[in-house]
């Protein structure tokens, strides 16, 4: 009898083992270029923000803080973002936000 309680034991613990494995690599990462929010490439002076697709041609002042050009890019593509996603835009199955990629719309 107590080899089966062990044996289950033993198997449930490396159940929960496996799931906490599995959820801290779906929080990690890889480190690929697709997983890339955004590029600063210094020799070309440029910022990439690969979510929406903003390219700025103007690095030494975006990292002097002047950054207002890149919020408001983002906070448009949230709102295109949340306009397209709401019961307004029912008009096709699904939008392509571009770098953000495609919303399936569900009525």
């Amino acid at each position: 009898m107590k080899v089966l309680k062990t044996r289950l034991l033993e198997a449930e613990r490396e159940k929960q083992m496996t799931e906490v494995a599995k959820e801290r690599k779906s929080q990690v990462g890889t480190g690929d270029r697709s997983e890339r929010i955004r590029t600063y490439n210094y020799p070309q002076g440029r910022m990439t923000d690969h979510r929406i697709g903003l390219t700025l041609y103007r690095l030494e002042d975006i990292l002097n803080g002047n950054i207002d050009e890149i919020i408001d890019a983002l906070i448009t593509a949230d709102r295109t973002c949340l306009l397209y996603t709401s019961d307004a835009a029912d008009e096709e199955d699904s939008v392509d936000l571009g770098g953000r990629g495609i919303i399936n719309k569900k009525t």
